[in-house]
């Protein structure tokens, strides 16, 4: 069935986001509604293991091609270029000192894997196919931005600390170990392990992404009621324009390699978010002396909301174009 652009506009009406927009009304209420911390902790190690797993299932019924290759690719040199198109935005849109402007750019060649795994969530709501790998795409995506980050503050006169413990950090990052790890295990498995965690990775899916979705409205309304004296209006639009430029930059990459419109919305939604769990704890490590304030507040409580209500309808109308 093929999705058009009213019936995913009509998703800023699913109950996934509207349960994110519950959370961040009451963060601005000042409500004192919450997710205990462990829980919220249990439903990202599942949405990770659930979407993971799905797209090495995928991998192993379509099999591995040049295309998925290109992809991969693609996914890299992505995350290495958006950091500077990123740069070059803040340095136009604010004041940001270049270390500043440096933190925050790696966060955007960086990937939000939990709008990742929402876009994926609205596309099988309406049916629409897309390529399975683009699980391993994302994963892809988290370092090569922080090495971009680092390289651009050291040229303008930052002090990186870099040494073994941040590559540690780096590629022992629980959350690409789980996505990566699943996503070999349903590849391995196929369609026939597919079927034995069906009712745990395929039924409850929606459910769980709902309530998580909810407690992430929380934590990105109280992050901005927190350290809005750090946000000016120009960080703002920054936020809401570097999310277009960076889909741009992944429709471009899609078309090269030609994927299907779902797969080129799904890296569209890969390039338009910003990364804010890897990402941050590299940067506290790297650049000790940029304000977490300023990049975690932006990537959490200004891009993640303004991809999930108005970026994505905006990417599949892009996608579906084209």
């Amino acid at each position: 069935m093929e999705l058009s652009i009213a019936a995913l506009a009509s998703n800023l009406l699913a109950p996934t986001i509207l349960f994110f927009v519950l959370g961040l009304i009451a963060a601005l209420a000042r409500s004192d509604l919450s997710i205990p911390e462990g829980a919220a902790k249990v439903m990202s190690i599942y949405l990770l293991l659930a979407i993971g797993f799905k797209g090495g299932a995928a991998v192993a019924k379509s099999g591995v091609d040049a295309q998925l290759v290109a992809s991969l690719g693609a996914g890299i040199v992505l995350s290495f270029v958006l950091p500077f198109a990123a740069y070059g935005l803040l340095r136009l849109m604010t004041r940001l000192d270049g270390l500043n402007a440096a933190a925050v750019a790696g966060h955007y060649g960086s990937i939000s894997i939990v709008t990742f795994v929402t876009a994926v969530s609205l596309l099988d709501a309406r049916g629409i196919q897309s390529e399975g790998y683009l699980v391993a795409v994302a994963a892809v995506m988290e370092v090569p931005a922080i090495m971009s980050a680092l390289w651009i503050a050291a040229r303008k006169g930052g002090v990186a600390t870099v040494d073994s413990t941040l590559y540690r950090h780096i590629l022992g990052n629980g959350s690409i170990v789980l996505l990566v790890g699943s996503f070999a295990i349903g590849a391995i498995t196929g369609e026939s392990g597919l079927n034995d965690l069906h009712p745990f990775i395929v039924v409850p899916f929606t459910g769980v992404l709902a309530v998580f979705l909810l407690d992430m409205g929380l934590s990105a309304g109280r992050s901005l009621m927190k350290n809005r004296k750090d946000i000016s209006g120009g960080l703002l639009a920054f936020g809401c324009v570097m999310p277009i430029v960076g889909s741009l930059f992944g429709l471009i990459c899609a078309e090269l390699v030609g994927l299907s419109t779902g797969g080129t919305f799904l890296l569209m939604v890969l390039s338009a978010s910003a990364s804010y769990i890897a990402v941050p704890a590299a940067m506290r490590l790297a650049l000790p002396d940029a304000k977490s304030g300023i990049y975690l507040t932006l990537a959490l409580g200004v891009t993640f909301p303004f991809n999930l209500t108005l970026g994505m309808p905006l990417y599949y109308m892009l996608a579906s174009w084209f």
